[in-house]
């Protein structure tokens, strides 16, 4: 299975973030020519909760989202076909691993990595709420689409996390990731707070949110100069 082949699991978090911030991006560029895209809503993000009880671990965008077509050319041909081709070229290297994940672009199967089923819920930007999409897979060579009603645009896909994953139900264990390699990423990553007290949510931005080309030279780091590059050029070697 891919989990056992992985050798760099927290790099799954990452894959998530980029395509959340590539969704961003998309809805941006269209939106210059089509600004009722935006809803009313302008302010991207990507947000991450987690469910302890119910071992749940959900990043969730409203960047351009996907109708059902996108979701089944996108997601759909990754559960059928990608499997075997995914299992067959992995191996225990680290930076094969990585590498191959960014040859792929198929970084969205790297949820399986911790999950042993992921659940998706989107929607185009534009679209009607009722023009919502549901897919869920165990990354098994099959999955489950259905139409959903969301009022949001976006995607928000849940990892249900496998036995043994429990790190990432710690809202520390996200932030050190996040720190890691989504600190370049200029869209603002999100974590839910909560309050036992009185059950309110709040949402507290980790990461800088900045793009490295607005900051002192003196300020970025050699990492967060690497990390930008794989994000951009989806060059995942060292």
């Amino acid at each position: 299975m891919i989990h056992s082949l992985y050798s760099n699991k927290e790099i799954f978090l990452r894959e998530l973030i980029s395509n959340a911030s590539d969704a961003a991006d998309k809805l941006r560029f269209r939106a210059l020519s089509t600004p009722e895209l935006y809803e009313g809503d302008g302010e991207l993000r990507v947000r991450l909760s987690f469910d302890k009880d119910k071992r749940t671990l959900t990043i969730a965008d409203n960047g351009i989202g996907m109708n059902r077509e996108e979701v089944i050319e996108n997601l759909g041909t990754i559960a059928k076909s990608g499997t075997k081709a995914f299992l067959e070229s992995m191996g225990s290297d680290q930076a094969k691993d990585s590498q191959l994940i960014g040859q792929f672009g198929v970084g969205f199967y790297s949820a399986f990595i911790v999950a042993d089923k992921v659940t998706v819920r989107t929607r185009a930007a534009g679209a009607a709420a009722d023009a919502g999409v549901f897919w869920e897979s165990a990354g098994e060579g099959d999955y489950t689409i259905a139409d959903i009603s969301k009022e949001d645009r976006g995607t928000e896909i849940t990892l249900h996390l496998r036995e043994g994953e429990d790190e990432y139900l710690d809202a520390w264990r996200l932030r050190s990731v996040i720190g890691k390699y989504s600190d370049h990423i200029a869209l603002p990553v999100e974590i839910e707070t909560k309050n036992e007290e009185d059950d309110t949510v709040t949402w507290e931005k980790i990461n800088k949110a900045q793009a490295l080309w607005t900051r002192s030279k003196s300020d970025v780091t050699d990492e967060e100069y690497k990390e930008f590059y794989k994000h951009i050029a989806h060059d995942f070697t060292d």
